[in-house]
């Protein structure tokens, strides 16, 4: 019998949630034809296995482990099209989602509605479960740039929870970006026409078990989302989140010379060392952030390590070289030297991803 619903749950390492899962959608979805597909990015502690063994017994579960790649937002795009349902809902694989609203979701699309989200920040629904003050300030922020800088009518666009047709996805999916964390708001920006939809309230449960994916580095990737849409993918997402790094570095690099200046350090020391950690930092957020899905590990980050301070030394050089000419040509300087930093940063992405992170 073919299924109405197919429940995408992305996952990373939730072993422990993968019964308790399949267990509260059984509850939950009593009348409805439905389907779990856990799309797993090859957890190393077995979640694959625990979906599978489960399967093995309820041919409503599915299992797709990915080799590979990595990331929230290709993890949806995937499980989703994999789906032959007349609907696709997608909830966080933590149990922090709150599945006894998947039916008022279900009933809002099939009275119309072409995207029902389920939202902390409507009347009924609260974020409690959020682990800290700082996860729920970082939320908050997340959601106000969100509603400023694109302009879209929704109160809560960092949900990971909501549901939509299958067909409307698959007419999206082309214009998906596919990257980080966020999907939902992509599926929003990417819709040419402005979507009819729904919140229904629910409350973020505290994670019961595994451990919280949201960090900060999650919100640079965020914010990179926001900046793809705003320049209408004109720039590659990769390289802007390249620059966001570049630009953390710089002040890295400002705060640590003015700590080595206040104990008496000398300026070309100070500068050096300034250079030196910013190098580090910048390397270690491209490889967690930039270059998430094809990270260096083990005896290789030092290896990588040592080709990207070559490889932004080489840019320094390039990035003084051009000023140089340009200011000796009577340019600005703050033209030549925008466009020193400019050749810099080019140069490091585009031999970075070549000599770095070049992909296996």
């Amino acid at each position: 019998m073919s299924s109405t619903l197919t429940v995408v749950v992305p996952c990373y390492n939730e072993r422990a949630n993968i019964a308790p899962m399949v267990a509260a959608l059984q509850a939950a979805l009593v009348g409805v034809a439905w389907e779990v597909v856990f799309v797993d990015d090859n957890s190393p502690d077995g979640t694959a296995d625990a979906a599978r063994a489960i399967a093995r017994q309820d041919t409503r579960v599915r299992c797709i482990r990915r080799v590979g790649r990595r990331g929230l937002s290709s993890a949806v795009i995937e499980g989703a099209l994999s789906s032959s349902a007349d609907y696709v809902a997608v909830i966080d694989g933590d149990m922090q989602h709150d599945e006894t609203r998947l039916p008022l979701m279900l009933n809002a699309l099939q009275g119309g509605a072409q995207l029902a989200i389920g939202s902390r920040h409507v009347a009924g629904g609260d974020n409690a479960g959020l682990a800290s003050p700082f996860r729920a300030r970082l939320s908050d922020v997340g959601i106000g740039l969100a509603k400023k800088l694109t302009g879209a009518e929704v109160n809560d666009p960092m949900s990971g929870f909501f549901m939509l047709r299958r067909d409307l996805f698959e007419a999206l999916a082309a214009r998906l970006n596919g990257q980080g964390f966020k999907i939902l708001l992509d599926l929003v920006l990417a819709s040419p026409a402005p979507l009819r939809i729904v919140e229904i309230p629910y409350k973020f449960r505290p994670r019961a078990a595994g451990e919280s994916k949201l960090d900060a580095l999650v919100m640079l990737q965020f914010a990179g989302l926001l900046i793809d849409k705003i320049l209408r993918g004109a720039v590659p997402l990769r390289f802007i989140s390249f620059a966001l790094v570049g630009a953390f570095g710089v002040v890295i690099n400002i705060a640590v010379l003015e700590a080595a200046r206040s104990v008496g350090v000398s300026f070309g020391v100070a500068q050096t060392i300034g250079t030196f950690v910013a190098m580090i930092a910048n390397f270690e957020l491209n490889n967690q952030l930039t270059y998430r899905t094809q990270r260096l590990k083990g005896k290789k980050i030092w290896r990588g390590l040592l080709l990207f301070m070559l490889v932004c030394s080489l840019g320094a050089v390039a990035n003084i070289g051009i000023a140089n000419a340009l200011y000796a040509q009577n340019a600005s300087s703050v033209l030549a030297g925008a466009a020193g930093a400019a050749v810099g940063v080019v140069w490091n992405y585009a031999v970075s991803a070549t000599l770095v992170w070049r992909a296996r």
